[in-house]
Formats: structure tokens, sequence, C-alpha cells
């Protein structure tokens, strides 16, 4: 039997659908890895902002979900309207998909995982022991990133274009918002985040335990 330390669990879903929240406490519930591929696009985002090249660009997730680049912690300066809208343009870059791809994998290999993004269970981990994709309706969804944001100037209703603007750019790009085959989906509107990692939980674990993968 396979010890749940190398399970690998693929997280999909639009900006806001709180895929990252449920991502880390799988991870903390599983002692797995978390793996924040947005936090990897918004790096790469900074960097251009920044007039870098992709190809000069080292970026590291360390611990406590710090990020990294070219030895900078930049974490605090990526959780910005700014930040959202480059990162949203950088992802259809498919050199920009490629790189980090390979540093996702490579990321993943040899290790238990939750990793999240929006082509996780497709593209990046296709061979993903659970893949889930995680929805919540438009109106949801700008509600929690403005009170995510409650000391950016941004008001609701801004928040709420950006990100529709968003879903149609990731509908229509390169490795494109997909549900990957096999994926279990859940609709997060009006659930609390423990009621949405406690119905993901036993997703899980009884897919795990029917496949004789979980100890």
């Amino acid at each position: 039997m396979r010890s749940s330390k190398t399970i690998k669990i693929a997280i999909d879903g639009p900006a806001a659908s709180g895929k990252t929240t449920i991502a880390r406490n799988l991870a903390k519930h599983f002692g797995l890895v978390f793996i924040n591929t947005g936090a990897m696009y918004r790096a790469v985002a900074w960097g251009f902002l920044h007039g870098l090249k992709l190809e000069e660009m080292k970026i590291e997730l360390v611990a406590e979900e710090r990020v990294r680049l070219n030895e900078r912690d930049i974490t605090s300066e990526l959780q910005t309207a700014q930040i959202d809208e480059a990162a949203s343009k950088a992802s259809e870059r498919p050199e920009v998909r490629a790189f980090l791809i390979k540093k996702q994998r490579e990321l993943a290999k040899n290790k238990g995982v939750v990793m999240e993004g929006r082509d996780i269970g497709a593209i990046v981990l296709p061979d993903a022991d659970v893949k889930l994709f995680l929805t919540a309706s438009l109106d949801e969804r700008a509600r929690r990133r403005f009170q995510e944001r409650r000391s950016n100037s941004q008001v609701y209703k801004q928040i709420k274009q950006s990100l529709q603007e968003r879903d149609e750019r990731d509908s229509r790009s390169f490795g494109r918002l997909q549900v990957a085959p096999n994926a279990v989906i859940i609709n997060t509107d009006h659930k609390s985040i423990a009621q949405v990692t406690a119905e993901v939980i036993a997703i899980i674990e009884s897919h795990l335990k029917s496949v004789r993968k979980l100890v």
C-alpha cells in the first residue's frame, strides 16, 4: 500500500474560488507539501514590471509560503490589483507557461504535494491521484477578493469587473482554465472554509481508500 506522503492532489479553479486556502488546509491535514502556482505567476509578473527578462528570473517558494525572486523576498508585493492584472496577462504567454510548468513539475517530483492553479490536473500533473475543480459565482468571488483587499483602494465593482475580464481571458488563452478529466467539481458558494475543507477531505479520503493509496 502506498504511503499518503507521496500522494499528489491537483486543485484547479478560477480566481478567488477558494482554492489556495483549501489547498493549504489539505496539505496540513494530509502532511503534504503545499505549492501555490499562482504565486509563481505573480512573481514572473513582478519581474516583468521591474524590467527583468524571463530567463533572468530565479523563483523560489520557501518556508512559510514566502516567495523569492533572484534572492529577494517579494511576498508582500504580490497581492495587488496591478499584479493581479499583470500575472493574468503573463500567463497567456506560451513561454511563461512552459517555463513555470517545468518548474512546477520539478517541485512535485518524488514527493507528496497539494498543488493549486488553473491547469494543474489537465497539464501540470495529469497523473495526480485526486483532481478537484473549485468554483463559485462571480459575485461570490468578487466579495471574497474585496474582503481580502480591504486596505486596497479598489472598490467591489472594480474587483468584479477585473475578475470577469480575467475569466474571459483565461477561457481562451494558452493553457486556459479547464476541468481536468475525472476531476470532482465543487461549488463553494455560500459555504464556509471549514465546510468546504471537510467536504473535500471526505472526498479525497474516500477515493484514496477505495484505490488503496491511503494508509
